[in-house]
């Protein structure tokens, strides 16, 4: 029986052709996922321009670069996404660009959450279905060995502390929350990926020579 994983992996989108979709759907008056709502198509189109500028402007740290290349095993980056999500919109042009600075170690796929709700629920937040979320896979056994979002830490904070406050998640923290993205310029992001890859890679090295020394003592 075939994971829903790897089903989600066969309908699943490499970046160019998401944008495409997202685009070509606006271009009809419509957003990705089941629920048709104007509030949605509007916000997808300002998730277009938004992601139209990052393309265009967001840089990867030399720092990254080196790291992204230096890592020892390959990986597959899922990543849960919709038009609408403006989380989305400000994340998935850093996971790209940073997928085509690793030179081949990380392939990037895009699975719309309404699509996959049985691989959404199975990556919760606090029990919400939050994207994005990045779900990294080991390439050579398709094992899922992390999982990263909705959003880096300073943002989610950002979002908890205010619905502490005011109870509400509303057009206010939206719009600060747009702002904090617009200022980090996607280093925090990157930062708290890099961290975690740079880990799991060398634990997933480690354990490979320990089967190597294992099979050599049988």
């Amino acid at each position: 029986m075939i994971s829903s994983i790897a089903r989600a992996l066969t309908e699943s989108y490499t970046y160019p052709a998401y944008r495409k979709l997202v685009s070509d759907l606006l271009k009809e008056g419509k957003s990705t996922g089941h629920q048709q709502t104007e509030e949605l198509t509007h916000y997808s189109a300002l998730n277009e321009t938004r992601m139209n500028r990052l393309d265009k402007t967001m840089k990867i740290s030399e720092d990254s670069i080196d790291q992204l290349k230096s890592l020892q095993n390959e990986f597959v980056w899922i990543v849960i996404s919709e038009g609408w999500c403006g989380d989305a919109a400000q994340l998935l042009p850093v996971f790209n660009k940073m997928s085509e600075a690793s030179e081949g170690k990380i392939e990037i796929r895009i699975v719309l959450r309404d699509e996959h709700l049985d691989v959404m629920d199975q990556f919760l937040t606090n029990n919400a279905r939050a994207i994005p979320k990045l779900i990294v896979l080991e390439k050579e056994t398709s094992n899922v060995v992390a999982q990263w979002g909705p959003r880096p830490k300073p943002a989610f904070d950002l979002i908890v502390n205010y619905k502490k406050e005011h109870g509400v998640i509303d057009e206010t923290i939206k719009t600060e929350l747009q702002l904090w993205y617009l200022h980090d310029k996607g280093m925090t992001t990157q930062n708290e990926i890099m961290t975690m890859m740079l880990e799991l890679d060398q634990e997933l090295s480690q354990n490979e020579i320990l089967e190597k020394v294992k099979v050599g003592l049988n």
